[in-house]
């Protein structure tokens, strides 16, 4: 099949709405710039509906094919930015001070518009396509948001699809994993109750300095000593805080934030378990109390097995068979896309960008090349999936 030679036409037109997208970023749950350019465009493609407001900010489409079917699938991008000072240089950087596109969620919303545009005019599929451009990924919840606004029981799909830019991957190469693809998240915040006073009596105070400093030790051991060999974790303090900025008061308090990253849920509910029993064992122990918050940000995502063989096969037709890898090592990184893939099977999948700087950091940029690859492989997977 290839590249559809009318998307690869337009690709200026779709580089145009991504950057400009890129110079009005918003983070979760304020991408008013995005939602409203999407919305503009699915009426001006002739869409059979456009809903806003899905999950706050979200807005799907919704495409119904030539011909009737009772099935129908999912398309997603997400349109969220980071707090970023973008240091590009680009022309068309952020114009919002400490706010930037540094994971490519406007690419994602610029491909997926492009999908819907070519769809509109062909329409050559059975059944319902609903693109589904998605708030607030960045850990904020807004797939979930989209979910408890009724996402699937308003636009039932039998499967959904979605896609990530991959600097560093080879350019225009497409990799994938059947079975679990990337690990759940959960934050936690430690709160730590000592008892302050002068750095020259320490006999009188309670340091939570001390605890902390011996939580973050002891917590590692959860990783080597009580997962097995086979369950894979990550525990990382991202953030401590205690003092009054003095160098000779301890402080009363202490407070410790960070994650944890795990490709099963039952390995994240193992290391919750022996993390609250260690914050509380180590506050105890020094006289102190202490109190942790759990937020379970993103599960694991699990790619469904029919899914990913029909994504494999339709990249395979768009790029090249040898251009498509399907042995791409689970990532820790976390993608909320996850909480969609739990209601319903699908596929995530990556898109080689070349080289460049990685997503989250301040000199990141889309790659505007791989826009004809990837919306050309949503187009191939409606026409396959709804043939």
């Amino acid at each position: 099949m290839g590249l559809i030679k009318e998307i690869v036409a337009q690709k200026d037109e779709f580089a145009a709405w991504r950057r400009a997208m890129h110079e009005n970023p918003g983070i979760g749950f304020e991408e008013s710039f995005a939602a409203e350019l999407v919305e503009t465009k699915l009426h001006e493609f002739g869409f059979d509906e456009v809903h806003t407001c899905v999950g706050k900010t979200g807005v799907v489409g919704v495409l119904r094919g030539k011909r009737a079917s009772n099935r129908a699938i999912g398309l997603r991008a997400d349109m969220d930015a980071l707090p970023i000072l973008e240091e590009t240089g680009k022309v068309y950087a952020s114009k919002t001070p400490g706010v930037m596109h540094a994971c490519g969620h406007d690419g994602h919303t610029a491909t997926l518009l492009a999908a819907a545009s070519h769809m509109s005019r062909t329409r050559d599929f059975s059944g319902t396509v609903h693109f589904i451009f998605q708030p607030a990924e960045e850990g904020l919840g807004g797939a979930l948001a989209m979910l408890n606004d009724g996402l699937f029981e308003r636009f039932p799909c039998d499967r959904i699809y979605a896609y990530h830019n991959a600097p560093g991957l080879e350019f225009g190469h497409v990799y994938m994993r059947h079975g679990r693809a990337m690990a759940g998240s959960t934050f936690f915040t430690i709160k730590i109750q000592g008892k302050g006073g002068h750095a020259a009596m320490p006999a009188a105070t309670i340091d939570p300095t001390q605890i902390a400093s011996n939580i973050v030790l002891t917590a590692q051991s959860i990783v080597s000593r009580n997962l097995d060999t086979e369950e894979k974790g990550i525990l990382s303090f991202t953030d401590v805080y205690a003092g009054t900025n003095s160098h000779n008061v301890i402080p009363d308090k202490a407070t410790l934030k960070g994650c944890f990253r795990y490709f099963d849920a039952v390995v994240g509910n193992k290391m919750k378990d022996r993390f609250t029993a260690i914050i509380q064992s180590v506050a105890n122990s020094y006289g102190g109390t202490s109190e942790v918050e759990y937020v379970d940000t993103f599960a694991p995502l699990v790619n469904d097995a029919e899914a990913t063989d029909i994504a494999a096969a339709v990249a395979g037709n768009v790029v090249g068979k040898d251009k498509v890898h399907t042995d791409l090592p689970a990532m820790p990184g976390s993608e909320d896309f996850s909480f969609l893939m739990e209601k319903i099977p699908g596929n995530y999948l990556f898109v080689g960008a070349g080289p460049g700087a990685s997503p989250h950091n301040p000199n990141y940029d889309f790659n505007d090349e791989i826009i004809p690859a990837a919306a050309s492989y949503f187009c191939r997977l409606v026409e396959t999936e709804l043939a």
